[in-house]
């Protein structure tokens, strides 16, 4: 459950930093897209629309979400006791 909520960070984390999230003021610009085309084992395709509920698009975009937000995870995880802060850990606990 940790996990899913670590990777939603790193998912906002990544959309701050490549622009796709801005200052809330200004409009969104839409994101450049780009059409492919894959070969998928069918049973996988059939499996995660069963599972998720989703369409075969929104299921590839939240993948490839995941896969980046995975690499924002891990160089946060690299960083994980190398940054002092100037409040305490019980200070911000109790925030």
């Amino acid at each position: 459950m940790w996990r899913d909520s670590w990777l939603q960070y790193a998912v906002l984390l990544h959309g701050m930093q490549y622009g796709t999230i801005q200052n809330m003021k200004r409009p969104l610009k839409k994101p450049a897209m780009q059409k492919v085309t894959v070969m998928l084992p069918r049973d996988l395709v059939e499996k995660a629309k069963r599972v998720s509920g989703l369409g075969l698009t929104p299921i590839i975009r939240q993948g490839l979400e995941t896969v980046v937000a995975a690499e924002a995870f891990e160089g946060l995880r690299r960083l994980r006791g190398k940054e002092r802060f100037s409040i305490s850990l019980e200070e911000l606990r109790r925030d």
